[in-house]
């Protein structure tokens, strides 16, 4: 017999099925809910709602488990390139080497973007912020290609669709950093991959030759595959609801990014780097700091440490702290922000106030330290943030397409005015 969640209201019974996941998760089914019994939850934040049923990421905060499409994230990133992943991500298997080779030069063919862009571009001022310029480039590629507004879009179409956003964003994003720098922009190299590319188009000048360091081509390669997806979160949820009225890829994207730059969904990794900061201007003297975080009179939070979902380690944080490592040792950098984090890490691994608490460093804590070290200013750290989430968005709004997702609309209890009568202006006091 299938297991059922029984609800006893007013007296009378209503049973519920429960549905369970591959990876025994359980849920509550009550899409009938409403139907049956005129009530709906209440659920602040959607915290213990399932939205959907998805196959595309797998995470367990409890045990700190990352997967994506059934593959360990600690695998991906030692073994896998992002746009691989992304393949991965989006089509739901990993390539053959045919594939994976076809899905490069397809990207590669369509990172220029079309010159009109460019005039949209000139029209922003140098001072803008640069999700600012990503979220309002992106849904303008929706006016450049208004076939993509179907709702009937063949395979072929989608797919395209798919190619065009993967290429010109790191086009679009390289380009933010270069007007917010007040730098001619640069145009793609096609001999060049995804990652070297990017790197390229953010920091060549047409006055000298660029040479790509193969350390930070494989630095970027892992920062980007650990922010590739990470389930229903803000943003996540976010083109899914929008993708789920027909919008079009681009403006459901457009709509992932604006969420993201919340400071609450993206901000974090920029937060860290302010607060080291903010330490280093003080006389950099980390017990001071760590002690006004376990007052809990004081303000001050520790910006980096624990998650929302990982009550255990954030298993991308032992991949980005190797990695983080490993570029700071190769380019041989001595930054004074770094030995501050260090010892807020080891006091957070140490300290039986945080080990109670399981405030343990996140991704967000290694990888400002990395894209600082790269030469990439706070303020486009969620710029990359977004170049890295793109194939989850792209997978969640092609998943919420091919299921044939009804349009999302949450309910709500109302608790405003009784009805009463409209009162003429001159009888209100």
């Amino acid at each position: 017999m299938a297991e059922s969640a029984e609800l006893i209201l007013d007296g009378k019974s209503y049973s519920f099925p429960v549905t369970e996941g591959t990876e025994h998760e359980k849920a509550i089914d009550i899409a009938k809910l409403r139907d049956q019994t005129g009530y709906i939850t209440i659920d602040s934040g959607y915290k213990n709602t399932g939205a959907t049923k998805s196959a595309i990421t797998f995470l367990d905060g409890e045990e700190g488990i990352l997967r994506y499409r059934g593959y360990p994230i600690e695998q991906l990133a030692e073994q896998s390139s992002f746009i691989e992943v992304a393949y991965l991500l989006i089509y739901g298997k990993l390539p053959t080497q045919a594939e994976l080779d076809d899905f490069s030069h397809q990207i590669t063919k369509h990172t220029l973007v079309h010159e009109d862009v460019r005039k949209i571009f000139d029209g922003f001022p140098s001072a803008a912020h640069p999700m600012a310029i990503l979220s309002s480039l992106i849904c303008s590629l929706t006016a450049f290609y208004p076939e993509s507004v179907s709702p009937d879009l063949s395979k072929e179409e989608i797919d395209l669709n798919v190619i065009r956003l993967m290429a010109k964003i790191s086009t679009i994003a390289a380009w933010t950093y270069k007007n917010n720098m007040g730098h001619p922009l640069n145009y793609p190299r096609n001999d060049l991959d995804y990652c070297a590319n990017f790197l390229y188009m953010m920091f060549s000048f047409p006055t000298e030759k660029y040479e790509i360091d193969p350390r930070i081509v494989s630095a970027l390669n892992k920062l980007l595959i650990l922010h590739a997806d990470h389930e229903q979160n803000c943003s996540t949820s976010t083109v899914r609801l929008v993708g789920s009225a027909n919008a079009s890829l681009y403006g459901s994207v457009s709509a992932g990014i604006n969420a993201l730059w919340g400071p609450l969904h993206g901000g974090a990794n920029q937060e860290v780097l302010e607060m080291l900061q903010a330490i280093q201007k003080d006389g950099g003297d980390t017990s001071k700091f760590i002690a006004k975080a376990k007052d809990k009179n004081d303000s001050f939070r520790l910006m980096g440490f624990g998650h929302r979902v990982y009550k255990n380690f954030d298993p991308r944080a032992k991949i980005i702290k190797k990695a983080a490592d490993e570029v700071l040792s190769a380019l041989g950098i001595n930054d004074p922000l770094l030995k501050i984090a260090q010892e807020l890490e080891q006091a957070a691994l140490t300290d039986e106030y945080f080990i109670e608490r399981k405030l343990y460093p996140n991704v967000d804590f290694y990888s400002g330290i990395i894209y600082r070290a790269i030469g990439i200013p706070t303020e486009m750290f969620t710029v990359m943030f977004a170049l890295g989430r793109l194939p989850g968005w792209i997978a969640q709004w092609k998943e919420m397409r091919e299921n044939k997702e009804p349009i999302g609309r949450p309910r709500q209890v109302y608790t405003g005015e009784l009805e009463r009568d409209y009162v003429g202006i001159e009888q209100r006091s």
